[in-house]
Order: structure tokens, then C-alpha cells, then sequence
């Protein structure tokens, strides 16, 4: 595993790499809201067949903070780090988790980088956020999390050792980066544009996610020209951390139909 930065645009946004001898494209894993690339530690065992990359998006993890104003004004910034990860890493595969879905989606529209095909998992066209969390997030950030690690949220099992490594995720990202995240996703909605994007796509929900359930990727399905739809069972929002073997069979497997 290499670990590994890339400045742009004034900042360093960090990144870890692994080739195990892979001959498909390279895979840019990009988190959601409050996370870091360690949410896709169970996707590195890809290599062997795709080599595999996973940034922290700026502000999370090892990677510099941006100033930017909450909703298109962070995405972007955000798709900056994307594509200078990718530019670094040669990668044209990208797979987004919630607000790296968002991330994800804006880049394919408005980027001009050479993509082989998308997985976005746990996301959807428009990531309207419940009322009452975006207050906790304002004024409570402990009730926040404690909320988002409830039942079918961010997990469908009740293991500790998951739900704990993801709250202390949240807690170093923090408040003001965590809250600048879920109210960006707050703001989007490309629900009139994604039948634009005609890359080979992959929607992939976990069966029990609360957060963006079956409906959001039964929309992408329907509206993206080349977008077909995964679930993965006994999962729920953090499906690539809680079922990783189910995950990264679903995603090999489209991927070797459509770009090895």
C-alpha cells in the first residue's frame, strides 16, 4: 500500500494506492460526509485484477482544509481533489459513497476527464438531508452522530468495532467539516441532468439503507442511459465497509463485463 499526495490548487490532498499487479483501470474510491479513505479498506483487496486508489476528500483525514462556502461551492472543490487524484493515479473508474456520489456526479458532468465507468453506492441525484439532523449538525454534532450510527443508517449489523472506527472518522473530520458536508449534499439535485452521463454505470444500494434507500438507485437506473442497479444484501448505507466481499464481488463483476 502506498500512501501518497498530490498538491492542486494551493492545497495537499492525500491518498492511498495499491497495485497488485492489476491490469484493469485504475479505481478512485471516494468517501461520504465526515469519512475518509478508510471507509474503503476492504476495496484495496481489488488490486490483484483493478488497481485501487482512495483519497480524503479536503478537509478529512491527512488532507488540507478548503475555504469554500457550503453547496456547489465545496462539490467543487471536492471534484478538484477528485481529479487531481486521478490525474495522479491514471484511474477512470470512480466509485462514490453518498456525498462522494454527489462529488462523483458533478465531476462527470462539468469535468472533461476520460472515464470507463462509475459505481456510485449509497448516493443518489438529490441527497435531501432530514431536517432535524442538519439542526444537530448546526448545534448538537454528539446527537448527530449518535443519530447516524442508529439502526439501518450508516449500518445494518450492530458491531461495535464498525460503528466505532466510523463515529472516530466523524469526530476527526469534526463538526464544522462534517456539517459543511451534509448541508452540500443538502443542496443537490442533478435529478435533470444525470441522463447526460452516458458512462457505464453501476447503482449499488444496501439492502436496509434508511439514509438513501432502493429509490434513489432505482432512479439512476432508470434515467442514466447505461446504468444498471446492484443491492447488496444485509447491508445498509456503508455497504463497501459492512459486506466488503459481497461489494467488491458486485463491482468486479461489472467491471470486468464492462471496461476489463
Amino acid at each position: 500500500m502506498e500512501t501518497a499526495s498530490v498538491d492542486h490548487h494551493g492545497r495537499e490532498t492525500a491518498y492511498r494506492y495499491r497495485d497488485a499487479g492489476g491490469e484493469g483501470p485504475t479505481v478512485l474510491c471516494v468517501h461520504g460526509s465526515g469519512g475518509a479513505h478508510g471507509v474503503w479498506r476492504g476495496q484495496f483487496r481489488l488490486a490483484g485484477d483493478y488497481p485501487v486508489a482512495a483519497l480524503d476528500l479536503s478537509g478529512h483525514g491527512d488532507s488540507d482544509d478548503v475555504d469554500a462556502d457550503i453547496g456547489y461551492e465545496t462539490l467543487s472543490a471536492y471534484v478538484d481533489d477528485v481529479v487531481a487524484v486521478a490525474e495522479e493515479t491514471d484511474a477512470s473508474v470512480l466509485v462514490g459513497n453518498s456525498l462522494g456520489g454527489a462529488v462523483v456526479l458533478t465531476l462527470a458532468l462539468e469535468r472533461d476527464l476520460d472515464l470507463d465507468a462509475l459505481v456510485l453506492a449509497g448516493t443518489g441525484a438529490k441527497l435531501a438531508v432530514l431536517s432535524d439532523l442538519l439542526n444537530w449538525l448546526d448545534d448538537d454534532f454528539d446527537r448527530a452522530v449518535s443519530f447516524l450510527h442508529g439502526e439501518d443508517k450508516l449500518f445494518h449489523t450492530d458491531d461495535e468495532r464498525l460503528a466505532e472506527g466510523s463515529k472516530a472518522a466523524m469526530y476527526d473530520a469534526g463538526q464544522a467539516v462534517t456539517r459543511r458536508d451534509f448541508r452540500s449534499c443538502h443542496t443537490f439535485d442533478v435529478r435533470d441532468e444525470v441522463g447526460e452521463i452516458s458512462v457505464p454505470t453501476l447503482a449499488l444500494v444496501g439492502e436496509y439503507d434508511r439514509l438513501t434507500p432502493l429509490s434513489y438507485h432505482e432512479y439512476l437506473a432508470e434515467t442514466m442511459p447505461d446504468c444498471e442497479l446492484g443491492t447488496i444484501e444485509d447491508a445498509a448505507h456503508l455497504a463497501m465497509l459492512e459486506r466488503p466481499a459481497a461489494f467488491n464481488e458486485a463491482v468486479k463483476s461489472f467491471l470486468d463485463r464492462r471496461v476489463a
